[in-house]
């Protein structure tokens, strides 16, 4: 007697559906047509290859284990002692870091594949990438911390440090983002959209990996948050629930398709704060200290200590001229 499970027998083994005239050996037939297009039209393999992406629910339980060797004491196991607090973090990122090579080298050889002279590297890449990554990881929690100050310093309905930590989502999308971001630094852009993409599920919170944000960055409330791939964000900046950092427009190449790459987000300098709602696109500057106000629709840079509010621009507009402070 076979030791495979049932639902993983062959479909010709299977008892028929319980739901009446429903074909499902016909559905499963038909999927198997369109998967084997999909792959013949993309040069894929066949039947039988191994997986060939990184996986969304392995690397969720890659980035519970590192917010937890993190925060060891509160993003931790409950029952978590001081004490044992050295072991947990050894354990826990160990485990969470073999893991993560199993992904990376995922991400690695699919990149050989549509580059040969890459194939030999895949594995002694794959080590180096998480080596790096896990030697940045104490800088990375010193980082946190100023993200985490800032974001109870920021909020007079905060209580504690600890409050913002474990109970507000910006907190949690900027902890993935900053172990995003890392690994997009090192070259596996997949495995750090799919981190990325955990926290924006789990948070209504939109960070591209790519993004540069610096330290003590705090997102009051935050659904809806949109940043763009090549936002650069300065210290100490302050964001409000729908506020998106994107692109003003897309180009195209002589085939009509978007034009990949560029520099296309804001530059954010240090010391602003973006009232919720507000839309800022393209590549344009918001100088030092300056306050975005609510709902405002931003295309142009504005100098450092700029007030820019709704009342503001529609004055410019009807005094048809630029001004200092808007």
């Amino acid at each position: 007697m076979s030791d495979r499970p049932a639902s993983l027998a062959p479909l010709s083994a299977a008892a028929p559906s319980s739901i009446p005239h429903l074909d499902l050996r016909g559905i499963v037939a038909g999927l198997h047509e369109a998967r084997d297009l999909w792959r013949a039209l993309r040069k894929r393999g066949g039947e039988g290859g191994a997986r060939e992406f990184p996986s969304r629910d392995a690397l969720r339980g890659i980035a519970t284990d590192l917010c937890g060797a993190l925060f060891p004491m509160r993003l931790g196991p409950p029952d978590l002692h001081v004490e044992g607090e050295d072991f947990y973090v050894g354990h826990t990122l160990d485990r969470a870091l073999t893991g993560l090579l199993a992904q990376v080298r995922l991400e690695l050889a699919y990149q050989a594949r549509h580059d040969e002279t890459l194939a030999p590297q895949v594995d002694e890449r794959a080590a180096g990438i998480v080596r790096s990554f896990a030697a940045g990881l104490p800088a990375l929690r010193t980082l946190l911390d100023a993200d985490v100050i800032a974001a109870f310093e920021g909020d007079p309905a905060a209580r504690s440090v600890d409050e913002v930590l474990l109970c507000y989502p910006g907190v949690l999308a900027v902890i993935h983002h900053r172990l995003a971001h890392a690994l997009y630094e090192l070259g596996v852009p997949l495995v750090a959209r799919i981190l990325a993409e955990l926290a924006h599920s789990d948070t209504g919170i939109d960070i591209h990996p790519g993004a540069q944000i610096g330290a003590g960055f705090f997102i009051d409330h935050g659904t809806g948050v949109v940043i763009g791939e090549t936002a650069v964000i300065g210290q100490r900046v302050r964001l409000y629930q729908a506020v998106t950092l994107g692109a003003r427009r897309f180009d195209v190449d002589s085939d009509g398709h978007l034009a990949k790459g560029g520099a296309r987000h804001p530059i954010v300098e240090d010391d602003v704060v973006i009232y919720a709602g507000a839309t800022v696109l393209g590549r344009i500057t918001i100088g030092r200290g300056s306050s975005i106000g609510g709902n405002v629709w931003l295309t142009r840079s504005v100098p450092p200590g700029s007030n820019v509010t709704q009342a503001g621009l529609h004055h410019e507009r009807l005094e048809g001229r630029d001004r200092a402070n808007i």
